[in-house]
């Protein structure tokens, strides 16, 4: 079983692929297309295959055996485009 690593965020919702960014999952937007289009991401326990996915306060995000929780933290700074 994986720990569980709440990721915060400044906005109401946070796309999957900024959000795989901003946990450090990968370095650029073209490697979390290719990793989300390959079926390794589940939201909530579903297998997601769109990047442009709305992750809000709650969700759960699941990659290479880690386990990512969605906070908001309206003073942190947003992550840059």
């Amino acid at each position: 079983m994986s720990e569980q690593e709440e990721i915060r965020h400044p906005q109401e919702f946070i796309e999957l692929d900024q959000f795989l960014k901003l946990a450090q999952v990968v370095s650029s937007g073209g490697e979390a297309k290719r990793l989300i289009q390959s079926g390794a991401v589940t939201v909530n326990g579903a297998v997601e295959t769109r990047r442009g996915k709305k992750l809000r306060a709650g969700d759960t995000v699941e990659v290479h055996g880690e386990t990512y929780v969605i906070e908001n933290d309206p003073d942190s700074t947003p992550p840059e485009q």
